[in-house]
């Protein structure tokens, strides 16, 4: 049914959104700013520059090269922790005919990292990260580039997504969208299929 099927990788497949929330968490609260939950979910799903500037906007005077230092320090000790995959990866990427990519909006050394803790390294053909594009998610530019590096449509593409921005870029880059929220709840505005798991969304989008 599909040309190639294309995946988010943080929230999507790997279980590290949880981690980036407690971490950041702990990390704005270490440097004197008691920031909530809500104020985090805010962020999920947006590239690091984008992500600076809402935190500049919300917190003036923020010393963010020191939280973020704190937060890095924080995830990359969680992560090494275990990377648990999220439910249905290590059912579904193998059940899979098409080829796969990842399309991120993770640097490219983070991404390739956290793909070989996960353990899923090698059932992708192409991995497309921040820095193999100029405009990030929700612009369509990260799908379209995944698109193209198989020489298919990108409506020929099913996505799978967690985030509202993820889902937003890969809708409008014209490719079909399942989307399983992960920590933030989703109405799936941008979503062809709004699943509770990757399984179901499989079977929603006629893979399985």
């Amino acid at each position: 049914m599909y040309d190639a099927i294309l995946f988010d990788l943080d929230g999507t497949l790997i279980d590290s959104e949880s981690i980036a929330l407690a971490s950041g968490l702990a990390a704005f609260a270490a440097h004197g700013h008691d920031v909530d939950e809500a104020f985090m979910h805010g962020l999920v799903g947006k590239d690091e520059p984008t992500a600076a500037q809402i935190i500049r906007a919300a917190l003036p005077g923020i010393d963010l090269e020191a939280v973020n230092l704190h937060w890095r320090k924080g995830f990359n000790d969680g992560v090494d922790n275990g990377l648990a995959l999220k439910p249905g990866t290590l059912d579904l990427l193998p059940a899979l005919s098409s080829p796969l990519a990842i399309v991120t909006s993770t640097g490219r050394i983070g991404a390739h990292r956290k793909l070989g803790l996960a353990g899923i390294a090698e059932a992708f053909t192409h991995v497309v990260t921040l820095d193999d594009v100029r405009a990030p998610k929700p612009d369509p530019e990260p799908y379209l580039l995944a698109a193209s590096l198989f020489g298919v449509s990108p409506s020929r593409c099913l996505v799978f997504e967690d985030s509202e921005t993820g889902a937003e870029a890969a809708h409008r880059a014209g490719c079909v969208v399942v989307q399983v929220p992960d920590v933030v709840p989703s109405r799936g505005r941008w979503a062809h299929h709004l699943a509770p798991d990757l399984l179901t969304g499989a079977r929603m989008a006629g893979l399985l």
